[in-house]
């Protein structure tokens, strides 16, 4: 080993030692920023800073499943992202597929789709559902992968299934305006029935929150990374993990 992968290899056990088990958080959600600017960087095509970034995608699920993370999050497109060339949404979709189908052959590992299945190919939105349908049963990793996600669309997606169940269940409007609260909307979310998000990371530099788990997030960590996602190592993982734990977390203001 040479000496940079030796010294990098006793400051990642060091990381660990420094972690405490009842510190780490129980839900992360990543946002996966970069792939293409890595590409950009490397003077390579855009399809191939996608590949990377799946890659890492595998990496990153292995890293929280040793270190005991319950539930993951991966903001892997959003409804923005679908304007972009056909060409690229070609390759992209492609790829996302293929991530998927290597995330559901993972042991014990739970997938949840988050986003509105209605904006995606069919075959992705399929694919989507019979992973759901088939891990339903799993009670290791939960990964929520966030494909054809928008925040404030679940906001609206989640008011417009609350106000179809009260007419199913004759509930007057005014009365459901009257009673209406917090917990009723969250339990028509996307991730309803899940713990809300401890720490949200998005790398890239970028330091924003572009719309991934408004609703959920309110009272969640943030740790802006600069590395780009496919350059995102296991040491900026522990590094994130450290800052959480050292945050002496409010809840309220």
């Amino acid at each position: 080993m040479k000496l940079p992968g030796l010294l990098y290899g006793l400051y990642e056990k060091k990381l660990v030692r420094s972690l405490q088990a009842d510190r780490i958080p129980g839900h992360i959600g990543v946002m996966v920023d970069g792939n293409r600017r890595w590409a950009r960087l490397s003077g390579a095509p855009t399809r191939d800073g996608h590949q990377a970034g799946a890659e890492k995608i595998h990496e990153f699920l292995g890293w929280c499943d040793d270190l005991g993370v319950r539930v993951v999050t991966l903001y892997m497109l959003s409804t923005d992202n679908m304007n972009r060339s056909a060409e690229e949404l070609d390759q992209l979709m492609g790829i996302i597929a293929d991530t998927l189908d290597r995330i559901g052959g993972e042991d014990n590992v739970r997938v949840h789709p988050v986003g509105a299945p209605e904006v995606l190919p069919e075959y992705l939105a399929e694919r989507l559902s019979s992973l759901a349908e088939r891990t339903a049963s799993a009670t290791g990793l939960h990964v929520n992968v966030a494909v054809g996600y928008g925040g404030r669309r679940e906001i609206v997606d989640a008011v417009r299934e609350l106000l179809r169940d009260a007419d199913a269940n004759g509930t007057p409007l005014r009365q459901l305006a009257d009673e209406l609260s917090v917990e009723n909307i969250s339990e028509h979310l996307y991730t309803r029935g899940q713990p809300d998000p401890d720490l949200v990371i998005r790398t890239s530099g970028e330091q924003r929150l572009s719309g991934f788990l408004m609703w959920q997030s309110a009272y969640s960590e943030f740790y802006f990374c600069e590395a780009l996602w496919p350059d995102f190592r296991r040491t900026d993982f522990l590094r994130a993990l450290r800052d959480f734990a050292r945050r002496q977390r409010r809840f309220g203001g």
